[in-house]
């Protein structure tokens, strides 16, 4: 059995952290391909480690002396070294790193570095053989990342590989440059390796255990999600929930390897299982529920609007002119919805109205402002009866008024539209009706 261990930067902050990952990593035999992340935080007051270079380098590009600051991330990685008492000198590498800041090798390697240096220390206290991610994970020029040429690549490196650290967060173009992945970072990262070595998991490992059904700071305390499938995630994710980005989760889903997500600080919980499918139920009806606030919601009205071939059309075709992408289009006989992001929205109101009107001559149009939108989902809402009405009758109780719902085909996610002064409240009766009193 092949895993593929990637842990974030709270996991491997400190030589303390280090430790902790060291002991997760041996005590599976089966954990042989590490991706590891720069060193984050000690404590809250502190700073990211890649943020350091950040400051540093630009600094740099200012041609503005940068030696102390240089000094201070040294410190942070020497701190690691001492702390696992390794016989371990990074000097050559930071000399190397300090020419090439002046001579401007560009914002991507200064930030790579963190993960780079991280990586080599990973290595040496694991005994693992270290491979650069820049000789094996291709960019395309246009700064797109070429998927087909490192999968290639990258399934050779590590073919008689038996164990290895791959740092995360970046690769390099055809001609060596680094370059860094926008979105994602390390964790994009370990996905490809994943896919690479045709691992049986990816663990991925951070400082919570696994995804929450509610965010933790409209609910207190809110209960674990013990498995979820990858359409449940992009439901959830899509409506502001902070789960792992979409381009982390798109290589290991097309080769069905599944994502545990794990807690480094208490590796001995079950955490969340990310999988293509499944027949497992769900603890509750629902899986989980996000939202964002910040809507609005334009509201169109023609007598038999229904019988006007294009209609909708032409309506979507005024946003698409304007630059501006729609969220939901809920719709009835005579009416038609339009919800979009207020702030893109207000800027070209009017041309948008004036649009509307030329375009498809409404009776009326009233636009209503402030919203927000709330996802509830669940693949066990399907074989659910009265999911929406649970949901109508836990939003009356708590005195919130709807203003919009849309239940997709799949029958997996329920959106509602409410004020934003009733989001937190809204989330909260709905967590209620599901979880806390499971009626």
């Amino acid at each position: 059995m092949k895993k593929v261990v990637k842990f974030g930067g709270s996991s491997l902050a400190s030589a303390e952290q280090f430790q902790k990952v060291g002991n997760i990593i041996r005590a599976d035999v089966d954990r042989k391909f590490v991706v590891p992340s720069a060193p984050g935080k000690r404590f809250s007051a502190d700073t990211k480690v890649t943020d350091m270079l950040y400051a540093c380098y630009a600094l740099a590009e200012k041609d503005h002396d940068f030696t102390k600051e240089m000094t201070k991330i040294e410190e942070r990685y020497q701190e690691i070294i001492d702390g696992l008492g390794l016989d371990l000198n990074l000097t050559p590498e930071f000399n190397k790193i300090f020419d090439n800041f002046k001579q401007k090798a560009g914002s991507d390697y200064a930030a790579s570095r963190g993960e780079y240096l991280n990586g080599i220390i990973m290595a040496n206290y694991l005994g693992y053989e270290f491979v650069d991610p820049a000789e094996a994970i291709v960019f395309k020029e246009d700064g797109s990342f070429d998927a087909e040429t490192t999968n290639n690549l990258l399934s050779q490196r590590l073919a008689d590989v038996e164990r290895a650290v791959i740092p995360g967060f970046y690769g390099a173009y055809a001609d060596g440059k680094v370059k860094t992945f926008s979105r994602g970072g390390s964790d994009v990262t370990g996905s490809i390796v994943a896919k690479a070595v045709q691992a049986d998991v990816y663990e991925n490992w951070t400082d919570v255990s696994g995804f929450m059904i509610a965010d933790p700071r409209i609910i207190n305390n809110p209960k674990g999600i013990e498995t979820i499938t990858y359409a449940e995630l992009r439901e959830l994710a899509y409506m502001g929930a902070s789960v792992l980005h979409e381009d982390a989760i798109f290589p290991v889903r097309k080769e069905g390897i599944p994502i545990n997500i794990k807690n480094t600080n208490a590796p001995d919980d079950e955490g969340t299982w990310i999988v293509g499918n499944t027949c497992q139920k769900s603890k509750y009806i629902i899986t989980g529920i996000a939202g964002k606030k910040g809507f609005a919601s334009i509201n169109i009205e023609k007598d038999q609007m229904n019988t006007e071939v294009g209609f909708g059309r032409k309506v979507l075709q005024v946003f698409e002119e304007c630059g501006i992408n729609f969220e939901h289009m809920p719709s009835g006989i005579d009416t038609l919805s339009v919800m979009v992001h207020q702030s893109e929205f207000e800027a070209k109101e009017q041309s948008i109205l004036y649009g509307i009107t030329k375009a498809v001559n409404p009776d009326h149009i009233d636009i209503q402002s402030d919203l927000a939108l709330i996802a509830v989902v669940g693949r066990g809402m399907k074989a659910t009866r009265g999911t929406a009405g649970r949901i109508f009758a836990a939003l009356a109780h708590a005195n919130v008024n709807v203003r919009m719902i849309d239940q997709g085909s799949s029958e997996l996610n329920i959106i509602i539209g409410v004020s934003n002064e009733d989001f937190e409240a809204a989330i909260k009766a709905i967590y209620a009706i599901f979880v806390e009193i499971q009626l």
